[in-house]
């Protein structure tokens, strides 16, 4: 098959669909397939690459100004009448046999979905986050406008099979999208288990002069689906009986209001923010941690944590036991689940939470009992051959369809 993959967000930019993307154009050339990856540039990343057996080509892309509206999220945008001229004339020299798309609302969606239609290509598309705040109730309801006056009619238009990756996307597209789409598949988000594991903790602990300390690692950018508020609630009970105990934030922070927070009640000097690092720094930021823990809003279990099961490095979060469509998560098995407020505000007890990582920070075979565990877990249902298999299942059966 001669596949497309496309996604504003690519590497070198960090996150956890552009991995996921990249991962699974990687594994779709591995597997002999011939794949075009379009994405948006940016910053000095070339405008064409050709690495792991596929093309890339980034398309010249403004930045959203940063805004509390948009969680202060740097979202690059390509759309104009020259970057359309030039995404159908690419499409059109690759002659995709089908389009695989990550994120419902980028312009890149919007173009190839259109290009697509014209075609009479089918289209396969991921959607990774939920237009929702949890913070406004406000932002919300203009999200769910946007959704059903843009999202909705123009995904209408190639009417894409959509990759459902857990409970809570799968209840947010039956509501929000269930008359723009072809159908719903169930593949949960893939990681590769190798990429995180065999850091140097110690290193690690020696560039950030916390050799000895109790160290709580938080991976992911800032924003307000994992605003890091209820760890900095938790923060005055974990101190109180962990004096040295630290919080080391890696991701940009789109969302300050925890490091406000902080400050109000004292606990800012127990707070490390190290900003977006690389990706081949992590390693050694997970072999020194303690725990993993950013998971609270009861947002669902991203790429993120489950890189730190994969490196079995306990992990803390806020998570259903039946997150995932079709397979549970057991608690203090592969990982520890912080219960919620109530049933019917599913985000983390704060005073739950303290009690949580003081349980982990005080068990020395913390670590060795979940490690094993949490590796199978992630092999058995996340690894990225697994998911790209599936993935690549559904795209040969899209192709097979009768063109619309």
């Amino acid at each position: 098959m001669r596949i497309a993959v496309v996604n504003n967000f690519f590497p070198p930019r960090p996150g956890g669909s552009s991995h996921l993307a990249d991962h699974l154009a990687r594994a779709y050339a591995a597997a002999g397939h011939e794949v075009l990856v379009l994405t948006a540039m940016y910053q000095n990343a070339p405008a064409v690459e050709e690495r792991d057996g596929f093309r890339i080509n980034r398309i010249p892309a403004w930045t959203l100004p940063k805004t509390r509206f948009a969680a202060n999220f740097d979202i690059g945008f390509t759309i104009s009448p020259r970057v359309k001229r030039r995404v159908f004339t690419l499409l059109d020299e690759f002659a995709p046999d089908v389009i695989h798309q990550h994120g419902q609302f980028f312009d890149l969606t919007w173009l190839t979905g259109w290009w697509a239609r014209s075609r009479r290509v089918p289209t396969l598309l991921s959607v990774h986050t939920r237009l929702e705040s949890p913070l406004s109730r406000f932002n919300s309801a203009v999200y769910a406008m946007a959704d059903t006056l843009l999202v909705a009619p123009l995904m209408r238009l190639h009417r894409p099979k959509v990759v459902v990756m857990d409970v809570l996307m799968d209840r947010y597209i039956r509501k929000r999208y269930r008359r723009s789409i072809s159908g719903t598949v169930a593949i949960p988000v893939g990681v590769d288990p190798t990429v995180m594991r065999g850091g140097d903790g110690e290193a690690a602990r020696s560039r950030l002069g916390l050799p000895t300390q109790p160290l709580i690692l938080s991976v992911g950018h800032v924003i307000p689906q994992r605003s890091r508020i209820a760890l900095v609630h938790a923060l005055p009970g974990i101190l109180e009986r962990s004096p040295e105990a630290r919080v080391v934030v890696v991701g940009g922070i789109y969302h300050d209001e925890f490091l406000k927070l902080a400050e109000r009640l004292g606990v800012e000097h127990a707070i490390v923010t190290l900003g977006a690092r690389p990706q081949r720094e992590i390693p050694d930021l997970l072999a020194a941690a303690d725990l993993e823990v950013h998971e609270l809003e009861g947002e669902g279990f991203g790429t993120a944590s489950l890189e730190a099961l994969a490196a079995g490095t306990p992990v803390a979060a806020a998570v259903r036991p039946d997150n995932f469509l079709e397979f549970r998560i057991d608690d203090g098995e592969q990982l520890f689940i912080v219960p919620f407020v109530s049933a019917s505000e599913e985000k983390a007890d704060p005073d739950a939470l303290a009690e949580v990582v003081l349980g982990i920070l005080e068990d020395p075979n913390a670590r060795e009992r979940v490690s094993a565990k949490a590796q199978r877990f992630v092999e058995d249902h996340f690894a990225i051959e697994r998911v790209a298999e599936a993935h690549l299942t559904t795209l040969e059966g899209l192709v097979r369809q009768p063109r619309r």
